[in-house]
């Protein structure tokens, strides 16, 4: 899918491995396979996927709408890449919550999704029509409505719905959507070039632990 193209542009440096004494365990949400590469800083850790189509064969077949069914606190970290866009925007308040439910006391979720503002501001500034090609992927040609509603091709190709976008946000509106929820801190991270916003929520004040591998700033004093 088209999230699939961004979310390893703003991976960060790659880092040691964790030893296995202290090993983890990440859930990929809305990733069809751990084949699928995500940040390096989660080398090292256990990781399983979970996605709402079996044909993809993931580790835990399951809309993420439904993630309190599954067991609590088992991951010390979800990581969401370009799936949240997914939803409407009240079933997306499910799926936060279902974060929140598999999380342990002091994990996190790292979110990535379309930013909305810098497509916006592209597109009045250069005077874009909706249909025009705003950039190019080994996908194709990315049109301004592939960001904004979805990759028409694969949502054609599969003809699968889900594939649509929902809803739409920007770095003020993830992170309102995330505290609201009942994350904190929350740090949001915008990419404009690659017209992408992420953010690391947590369960509760990071860890030195996570502040080392995600290069989170001290905690103030």
């Amino acid at each position: 899918m088209l999230g699939q193209i961004l979310r390893d542009l703003l991976r960060p440096a790659r880092k040691p491995a964790l030893p296995a004494a202290t090993r983890l365990r990440v859930l990929n949400v809305g990733s069809s396979s751990t084949s699928i590469p995500i940040p390096s800083y989660y080398d090292g850790w256990d990781r399983l996927s979970l996605d709402i189509d079996p044909r993809c064969k993931p580790d835990i077949v399951c809309d993420a709408r439904n993630l309190e069914s599954l067991e609590a606190s088992q991951f010390d970290a979800i990581y969401c890449s370009h799936n949240l866009e997914h939803y409407y925007r009240h079933d997306g308040v499910k799926v936060i919550r279902g974060f929140r439910h598999l999380l342990k006391s002091d994990g996190f979720v790292e979110i990535k999704v379309p930013d909305l503002q810098s497509v916006i501001q592209r597109v009045v500034e250069s005077k874009m029509d909706l249909g025009d090609i705003l950039y190019e992927s080994p996908m194709g040609p990315i049109a301004v409505l592939d960001v904004i509603y979805g990759f028409a091709k694969e949502i054609e190709a599969s003809g699968q719905d889900y594939y649509a976008h929902k809803t739409g946000f920007t770095a003020k509106l993830l992170s309102q959507t995330l505290e609201r929820a009942g994350f904190a801190p929350v740090y949001v991270f915008t990419a404009p070039d690659v017209y992408e916003t992420r953010s690391l929520a947590f369960m509760c004040e990071p860890t030195v632990l996570q502040r080392k591998l995600l290069d989170l700033p001290p905690p103030e004093s």
